[in-house]
């Protein structure tokens, strides 16, 4: 009966989507850019084609997963890798990466669409990130006795799949050939309710930013911008993000720098930002042939540059914290042994959660805090290294998860 249910409901999902299409721009990329999935699959998979897949539901989930996407990539170039997405926020950026042979979204979970779907496609192997439980393609793959693989997985006690009416979901985790968790209070969850394949593993993402320090991160403006002085840099900032900040980089010491890395990068809201910044402030748009070393703020209105910008740090604000839209990643800048400071929203976070007990994560609430706690730290060197050398320990300590999936994918293969 909740089966039945499910596919009514999934059902009129999509009819109901293609409604609100037409005012809302994100769920117009959902439909539009689902239209054509199974042409474009059938021109890009032959009938004798062996092929990975990986799904991923947006972002976040695409870069947990891509250490191993490259690994198995590199191993298996007789093979085709294919990536999902579910959300537009993740396939629009990425629709163009390199990682993958095939990017496209994951047609909505009904049993039409999985049937035609697997057809096509014939994966030998699945593999699907963090999370997104899909009955419909989860028994279809199970049907058709292909292993399917959860990494880098986080469970929670409040999720359907561990409360008494949670049998329907339930069924999903039974078709998994492995579990590969991010912690052993995952782990106990799935053991709790008799799921007994199941690896602890640590989370991929670890993996991932613990290569950042073997790249050359080396950015020259940045160099003429610091000019030997100490340098804050906040990344991935909100509007709730940003008004905290402007009021440290108001009151803040006249030898301290600041890089701010905005999540909205348009225009207008780079000009409102600089007019609320009382010190002398350039876009990074704006930086050719200028005297870097003369300016107090540097606002970086482009993409692809913060986690190199990060190497310059002596103290990192990671944005999403101070509202409601997620804590952005953590890890980027602590690999590079800084203190990191944070919003006070971070309770889902499990690497936010552990840090800021360990002491190498700082969590502040209010503006006076955050200028309470950076001036505590650019008055004692020994206390930026002190806490800054907990978050290096941390990547370092929790790496070594990609090698464990591998050896377990290869067996598969």
């Amino acid at each position: 009966m909740v089966s039945f249910i499910y596919n009514i409901l999934i059902t009129i999902a999509g009819f109901a989507l293609r409604g609100i299409a037409l005012f809302n721009t994100k769920i117009r990329l959902f439909v539009q850019g689902r239209k054509d999935v199974f042409t474009h699959l059938k021109r890009q998979i032959g009938p004798g084609d062996r092929v990975i897949w990986f799904h991923t539901a947006s972002l976040g989930e695409f870069e947990q997963g891509l250490p191993v996407i490259e690994k198995i990539r590199s191993e298996y170039p007789g093979h085709k890798v294919l990536v999902t997405f579910f959300s537009p926020s993740g396939y629009e950026v990425k629709k163009h990466s390199k990682a993958a042979d095939i990017i496209t979204y994951l047609p909505l979970d009904t049993r039409r669409n999985v049937t035609k779907f697997l057809d096509i496609v014939t994966p030998e192997l699945v593999v699907f990130v963090k999370y997104e439980f899909w009955p419909n393609y989860l028994a279809g793959l199970k049907k058709r006795k292909i292993n399917t693989v959860l990494i880098s997985a986080i469970f929670r006690k409040n999720q359907a799949f561990f409360r008494p009416y949670g049998a329907f979901m339930r069924r999903s985790l039974q078709t998994f050939t492995h579990f590969f968790v991010q912690d052993e209070y995952s782990g106990n969850l799935l053991r709790s309710i008799g799921v007994d394949n199941v690896t602890v593993s640590g989370d991929t993402r670890l993996d991932r930013v613990a290569e950042i320090l073997q790249r050359d991160n080396t950015l020259e403006f940045m160099d003429r911008f610091k000019d030997g002085q100490q340098c804050f840099v906040a990344g991935s900032t909100w509007p709730e993000d940003e008004e905290l900040l402007t009021e440290l980089i108001n009151k803040a010491p006249g030898h301290l720098k600041f890089a701010i890395a905005p999540h909205n990068i348009k225009p207008a809201h780079n000009q409102a930002l600089r007019k609320a910044i009382g010190k002398k402030t350039i876009l990074y748009s704006e930086i050719r042939q200028q005297n870097l070393s003369n300016y107090d703020v540097l606002v970086i209105d482009t993409i692809g540059l913060l986690t190199r910008i990060y190497h310059y740090a002596d103290i990192a604000y990671v944005g999403g914290g101070m509202g409601n839209t997620g804590l952005h990643n953590i890890l980027e800048p602590a690999v590079f042994g800084i203190p990191v400071i944070i919003g006070k929203n971070y309770s889902k976070f499990r690497e936010a959660n552990e840090l800021v007990k360990l002491g190498g994560v700082i969590s502040v609430s209010d503006k006076s805090q955050l200028l309470e706690k950076t001036t505590q730290l650019i008055k004692k060197e020994e206390l930026i290294k002190k806490t800054g050398q907990i978050n290096a320990d941390y990547v370092k300590k929790n790496t070594g998860a990609v090698i464990q999936i591998l050896q377990f994918l290869r067996i598969l293969l």
